[in-house]
């Protein structure tokens, strides 16, 4: 397949947040219309731009995988067709979320992709990648209270908007994520 793109941006062997760090960035220059391809080596850069591009309105055209690069293209959308991007407010601090860990039992999803999971979670954390969060969606229960986890904070933020918009009443975005993690882990031994 071969796309037309106005920009090109290399993000290849960085991995989340830094994706949609450069692409926020360039897409402040990009001309409305214009499509931009983002070059990404992190698997999970399709579901984080999906979902970034989703939550301030520009458009995912979609992604070209080219074996370890994958070509992703995003169209920048007007003034009047883009939403001021938002954060989820309910958001908990790590320490805070880590005393609570060891105090109770939790309802927690960790977003990462498998592989990050596999190497190192949350004790009773379930793996639901942010990019499956739609199709497992309606396996969860909207009563409890969840407490969602990522690397930074980033995909964890998307994750809570996307379950708060679909009436999960209570949703934390654990902030900033396992990238600062002090507790103890569960590994997933093969």
């Amino acid at each position: 397949m071969n796309i037309d793109a106005n920009e090109v941006l290399d993000a290849k062997g960085l991995a989340c947040p830094m994706p949609i760090v450069k692409t926020k960035k360039i897409m402040k220059d990009v001309a409305a219309g214009d499509v931009l391809e983002i070059q990404a080596t992190d698997k999970g850069s399709t579901a984080d731009l999906k979902a970034w591009a989703e939550s301030t309105g520009h458009q995912y055209l979609g992604t070209v995988d080219e074996g370890d690069v994958l070509k992703h293209y995003l169209r920048k959308a007007s003034a009047d067709e883009t939403n001021e991007e938002k954060k989820h407010p309910n958001v908990v601090e790590l320490s805070d979320f880590q005393s609570k860990v060891e105090a109770e039992k939790l309802a927690i999803i960790d977003v990462r992709e498998p592989a990050e999971y596999a190497f190192g979670h949350v004790p009773g954390a379930i793996n639901i990648p942010l990019g499956d969060l739609d199709k497992k969606i309606s396996e969860l229960d909207t009563g409890k209270e969840w407490h969602i986890i990522c690397r930074t904070g980033s995909r964890s933020d998307m994750a809570a908007q996307k379950l708060t918009s679909n009436g999960f009443n209570s949703v934390k975005n654990v902030v900033p994520g396992m990238i600062e993690w002090q507790g103890s882990v569960e590994k997933n031994e093969s």
